[in-house]
């Protein structure tokens, strides 16, 4: 992998961007590789290689486009070769908010409040040209708990319950979702870039490319019930009022439907992260999962996620979800 995938020379020539230095950067969950060009003159550009079969960066520039043409800040796109899994764009610069509060953590309410602002206005655009986050969506996600975390315990649950349970939990929700916003499906401090080094700065939008249709809620759960990052539960309180008021959201069914979503999400989390160490051989991750139990077993207290907490207590045992990512041998 620290060899330079074939053809990038020539892409980045045809670019304008020929003789520049090529720096790679860490990557993500994913097969894509990225790396930043430094040229002559100090410019700089991000460039990511998202090889087929294995990635596809059509989804990526379709929503970067939709994004940049609403007023949002999705990184500008320099040029780009689909077909061979190669994109140039603008670069962000460094400064991901996880890593500003990292540093500045005096600073946490203030960044937040920034993201939480720039999702009420996504979320004040009309929905963009994408998919339906539907029922069967939503159901094939939550079912990765099923299907790689608890193998990975050596348990059997009733899968065809679980269904059940998430149907009768997601029904009402959906009623209220159309005609749905733009959903980035990945919105947290680490793909939040602050564009020009402050808290408050313009919020620069990376790794939507699986952006759906969907509920204001999934977003905000993502930001605030953060896979990579402690938020603490006063914070997160603070700022789904915050959304609430920015976006003119009112009433017990939008806190029923964060839960909902929440408990969604980080049951499709936890098994994301366990595939990625038994299929695909990245344990770290595995380290995170105590963070998202937490969050999940929050969420099943809500009253309106009954159904699927009565399915956990049923089918995983309390140790194991006490003991989050260890598994047997």
């Amino acid at each position: 992998m620290n060899a330079l995938p074939e053809g990038l020379a020539e892409f980045i020539a045809a670019a304008g961007w020929g003789g520049a230095q090529v720096q790679p950067l860490p990557g993500d969950a994913s097969f894509r590789r990225y790396f930043r060009l430094v040229n002559g003159d100090d410019q700089s550009a991000m460039l990511m290689h998202a090889p087929p079969p294995h990635e596809d960066p059509a989804p990526f520039l379709h929503v970067a486009h939709w994004l940049n043409s609403h007023g949002m800040r999705a990184p500008a796109i320099l040029a780009e070769d689909a077909g061979a899994g190669w994109v140039l764009t603008e670069d962000f610069g460094n400064d991901r908010m996880r890593d500003w509060l990292d540093l500045n953590p005096d600073d946490e309410r203030e960044a937040y409040e920034a993201a939480v602002e720039a999702l009420a206005a996504l979320h004040r655009l009309p929905p963009g040209p994408f998919p339906a986050y539907d029922m069967a969506v939503y159901q094939r996600e939550a079912a990765l708990l099923t299907e790689w975390y608890c193998p990975a315990q050596g348990i059997t649950v009733d899968a065809q319950a679980y269904a059940a349970a998430w149907e009768e939990v997601l029904t009402p929700m959906l009623a209220r979702q159309a005609p749905g916003v733009t959903v980035l499906r990945d919105y947290h401090a680490e793909n939040i870039m602050l564009l020009d080094g402050r808290p408050s700065a313009p919020q620069g939008l990376i790794d939507f490319q699986d952006a759906l249709v969907g509920h204001p809620a999934y977003d905000l759960v993502s930001l605030l019930q953060d896979a990579r990052r402690d938020v603490a539960e006063p914070l997160e309180a603070a700022m789904l009022a915050h959304y609430e008021a920015a976006a003119g959201v009112t009433g017990e069914d939008f806190r029923a439907d964060y839960a909902r979503l929440g408990a969604q999400r980080n049951a499709k989390i936890v098994g994301i992260f366990t595939r990625l160490d038994r299929r695909d051989g990245k344990p770290r991750y595995l380290d995170l999962i105590p963070r998202v139990w937490a969050a999940l077993e929050r969420d099943l207290a809500h009253p309106a996620l009954a159904p699927v907490a009565r399915w956990f207590d049923a089918n995983i045992p309390a140790q194991l979800r006490a003991v989050y990512g260890a598994f047997p041998a």
